[in-house]
């Protein structure tokens, strides 16, 4: 049953992070063609579509997923959550994920509304901390340094 969780767990943060990485991109477009009014149009309705029933349903199923590895690991060994802090590390990084990914909700709503004024320049820039985020967390579930 654990690998079968941990399948499901991979391919739920794998379209988590496609969501997580495209979003940013069509806010860069959105921005960057405000002038073509029937484009951003289409854009906002991207958005609007690929947070909503691509994103949120997998980050819901990373986390509920992930919980249950969590769960199935530790069911008797509680030891095994206090033996070291890789867990506790991947776990925060997974926080401040889940908060980025709750930026792009907020963004894409001032997008929506017309009434955002960051420029493409900064989307593309927001659109590096997910990578960094991406390699911290694989890192420490592969490597388990501590």
């Amino acid at each position: 049953m654990y690998n079968w969780i941990l399948w499901f767990h991979i391919v739920s943060f794998v379209s988590w992070f496609a969501a997580i990485f495209y979003i940013p991109r069509l806010f860069v477009y959105h921005v960057e063609n405000s002038d073509k009014k029937e484009f951003v149009e289409v854009v906002k309705i991207m958005e609007y579509k690929l947070l909503k029933y691509i994103g949120i349903p997998a980050l819901w199923a990373t986390v509920i997923s992930g919980g249950i590895l969590i769960y199935l690991s530790i069911e008797g060994n509680f030891n095994w959550f206090k033996s070291g802090g890789w867990l506790h590390a991947k776990l925060a990084f997974v926080v401040v994920l889940i908060a980025y990914f709750i930026s792009l909700e907020f963004y894409r709503k001032k997008l929506s509304a017309d009434a955002c004024h960051a420029s493409g320049k900064f989307f593309r820039f927001y659109n590096e901390i997910p990578t960094v985020l991406l390699l911290l967390i694989v890192a420490l579930a592969v490597v388990k340094p501590f």
